[in-house]
């Protein structure tokens, strides 16, 4: 067989040789000793995170999936719901809505040991999902050595003092995260837009603000979805445990600190938490946390619309990393805006990390990144408790003061940060790509 139609076959005969040949199983090998090394990565950086929390004395070690655990429980026995505590040292109560309780019974089926390394596998399949999609154009970057580049991500997000309490006490916190930016960001959906959200918000209502953003940002269909959902499960709460349900909407969401902790304690970094350090109990601190709160809210989803409706404008990373700082926003005010924002409550900044980092490609935006994610590394609000007393003088008091509110802070200057100065920031000038460069991505940083 001559002529065109031989060299055609003749081709695609070279091809099937290059690609499952010699030369084709090497670079095989090579990706596939690049997976293993992305994951190797990531295990050793999470390893010593979760051996020394599971490595706690059995009465304080994921204590928070202990009370979903006696919440589900709760369920199967038939007690109240809202009056059942976890054993001593903690007595916590349930303080999340009936659904919870629900999606909880089946951990009480497993053995106390057992359910704490499932749930402590699902927080890290949590992170892991959480910073693919929120580095997503960052590790598409490098190419066939992406899952090498994810791996160290995961691993650098593991150590951040957010990260390490969610295995800490066995928080949802990630699990929340993942649902929610999958949902905000996921280029093409394969579920309804905004179900995720919805079942979210039905796990727990901070999520809530997301139905705020999808109203403000015009994005109906997804807040009719979200409403829905999060309605259906609510509702099926009320038909599975009416009672109980009855008990949280009327009673137990009225009582919000009294059973959430002392929201003056170091741990509350939202605004309440920092008004509280600062001012007495009383109508006047009670004001000024409504004042403040009202005034966070009102710029903080409006530069979340600002900056979604930016992302909408232009294309590619600079786009997405647009969108992420408008999700990344409404992130953090769920959890300043709260009366209760626990340290643990701010892997949101994994979101603010890879806004400001976008491709990689603006040096100063990177820094920026870098330097807040440096911030996350330490526990310096539980630090600076040590320069706080009257044997201190008035400025290591000062001092004391200010680092103990500072992952607070840190989340409204990212606030303010990405609803301004990223947007305004021009997108950095990229070479022309040429014929010469466009076959030349193996190991390199290509765009």
């Amino acid at each position: 067989m001559d002529g065109p139609k031989a060299q055609v076959v003749s081709g695609a005969r070279d091809g099937a040789e290059a690609r499952h040949g010699p030369a084709g199983r090497r670079w095989a090998r090579a990706d596939l000793l690049i997976l293993i090394a992305g994951v190797a990565v990531a295990v050793a950086a999470v390893t010593p995170v979760v051996t020394r929390w599971l490595g706690n004395p059995p009465d304080q070690r994921l204590v928070d999936l202990e009370v979903y655990r006696d919440g589900g429980r709760a369920i199967l026995r038939g007690a109240p719901l809202y009056e059942v505590l976890t054993q001593p040292p903690q007595f916590l109560p349930f303080t999340y809505p009936p659904f919870a309780a629900v999606l909880a019974v089946p951990f009480t089926l497993l053995p106390w040991r057992a359910a704490q390394l499932v749930w402590t596998g699902l927080i890290y399949a949590a992170l892991v999902v959480t910073v693919c999609y929120a580095f997503r154009d960052l590790i598409h970057r490098f190419g066939r050595w992406a899952p090498l580049a994810a791996g160290v991500l995961v691993a650098a997000m593991t150590w951040l003092e957010p990260v390490r309490d969610q295995f800490r006490f066995g928080q949802v916190g990630l699990f929340l995260l993942a649902m929610c930016l999958a949902d905000c960001c996921a280029r093409t959906a394969r579920w309804p837009r905004g179900m995720l959200v919805g079942l979210a918000v039905a796990i727990k209502l901070v999520p809530g603000v997301f139905l705020i953003w999808f109203l403000i940002t015009g994005r109906r269909d997804a807040l009719g979805n979200a409403l829905l959902t999060a309605a259906a499960a609510t509702l099926g709460g009320f038909a599975l445990l009416p009672s109980d349900s009855s008990d949280y909407w009327f009673r137990v969401l009225l009582q919000g600190g009294d059973r959430t902790g002392a929201v003056d304690g170091t741990t509350n970094q939202a605004v309440h938490g920092i008004v509280a350090r600062i001012l007495d109990e009383g109508p006047a601190r009670t004001l000024v946390w409504l004042a403040l709160a009202l005034i966070v809210a009102y710029y903080g989803f409006l530069w979340a619309r600002r900056t979604s409706l930016a992302a909408d404008l232009r294309a590619g990373a600079d786009s997405a990393s647009l969108l992420l700082a408008s999700v990344a926003i409404v992130g953090l005010l769920s959890v300043v805006l709260s009366p209760v924002g626990w340290i643990h409550h701010l892997v949101w900044m994994i979101v603010v990390f890879a806004a400001l980092a976008g491709d990689g490609r603006d040096t100063r935006r990177c820094l920026f990144a870098f330097v807040l994610w440096l911030l996350f590394l330490f526990p310096i609000p539980w630090w600076a408790r040590a320069m706080i007393g009257p044997e201190h003088s008035v400025v290591s008091v000062f001092v004391g003061q200010f680092l103990r509110d500072s992952f607070g802070i840190a989340a409204l200057v990212s606030i303010l940060a990405l609803g301004t100065w990223l947007v305004g920031r021009p997108r950095p000038e990229v070479d022309h790509e040429d014929s010469s460069r466009r076959e030349v991505r193996v190991g390199t940083l290509s765009p």
